[in-house]
């Protein structure tokens, strides 16, 4: 167990970095991770059916990421609008904050927003003349690590491919592997969690324990929750079902239909209780998600692994390979 940000660190060269997806979404490698026998595979993701049992759910996230990019019309100004308040108005991210201090306005998408409040994370609260279409005309807001803006290939596979509820400004990239194709010849059902600019946050405390995680909206329905309270094993995709999944179960382990926040923050030794395996994409050093992985599958025994992935030349991060963890 270490509690220390320095013990979830790793070297990764620049170029293993996806910039791009593959040509085709199922043709990622996939690691797989035997926690029982610390033993790790190399496999391709098309060979995931043939490590699912009868009985078994996969749970995926059906968020959607929002073109919630916008720049205002003299250019001077980058907004990411993150969560919605209320009619016309939006909780945001600016760039550069000098220039949206409390009562500063800018024109945007076709309205006026002004700054009513400077957030302690330091997003403001804007308020618009009129409402922000963010489907129209926006843009998709790719990972930092992508140093470029999304273009007409990311429209489409920045998405997986059943996205469906928006309200996310990062997509859950786990799922981002699946063709309809493969998805409908699996059981599954689908959480909602829409993934907040707090994904990619880096945790500043040398001590994990005192980091605080962004709130995020869930939802689950009552035929999803039946779904996975039947299942012999629940298989998570992505970290984001993970959170779902340990936020909203009962003591009992059983989950009921309900919509919420959560700002739940796993890592080790923490236990995940209510997961018996999960496909997840390898993560930034430092991160909460590969925190998240460590508290699932030992840090030593992750940590290894991504070692391994990077002598192998795994692609990393939201348009990367993916492991299984058993």
């Amino acid at each position: 167990m270490s509690l220390a940000l320095s013990d979830y660190d790793y070297e990764l060269p620049p170029e293993l970095i996806a910039q791009r997806p593959l040509p085709r979404r199922d043709e990622s490698r996939m690691m797989v991770l035997d926690r029982t026998e610390q033993r790790i595979e190399h496999r391709s993701f098309t060979e995931l059916p043939a490590f699912l049992r009868a009985g078994d759910v996969l749970v995926l996230n059906n968020t959607r990421v929002r073109s919630a990019r916008r720049f205002s019309e003299d250019g001077a100004i980058e907004f990411l609008f993150v969560e919605r308040l209320g009619a016309c108005r939006w909780r945001s991210l600016v760039k550069p904050g000098r220039k949206m201090r409390v009562g500063a306005v800018a024109r945007v998408a076709g309205t006026t927003v002004r700054v009513e409040r400077i957030c302690d994370d330091g997003t403001r609260e804007l308020v618009a003349d009129s409402d922000v279409a963010l489907d129209d005309g926006g843009f998709l807001p790719l990972p930092p690590y992508m140093r470029r803006a999304a273009d007409a290939d990311d429209e489409e596979r920045y998405q997986t491919v059943y996205a469906d509820v928006a309200g996310a400004v990062a997509a859950p990239t786990a799922g981002l592997h699946f063709s309809v194709q493969m998805l409908d010849a699996l059981p599954h059902t689908f959480v909602t969690l829409h993934v907040g600019e707090g994904t990619f946050a880096p945790v500043k405390s040398d001590n994990i324990s005192e980091h605080r995680m962004h709130s995020e909206r869930f939802s689950i329905s009552g035929p999803a929750a039946d779904h996975i309270n039947a299942a012999r094993r629940v298989i998570a995709v992505g970290t984001t079902s993970v959170r779902v999944l340990e936020s909203a179960a009962r003591e009992d382990g059983r989950l009921v239909a309900q919509e919420g926040s959560t700002d739940i923050f796993i890592y080790p030794p923490q236990r995940i209780r209510h997961v018996d395996a999960l496909l997840t994409n390898f993560h930034l050093p430092r991160s909460t998600l590969l925190m998240l992985v460590s508290a699932f599958a030992g840090r030593e025994f992750v940590l290894a692994a991504y070692a391994e992935a990077t002598r192998e030349r795994y692609r990393f991060y939201s348009y990367g390979d993916c492991m299984l963890i058993l």
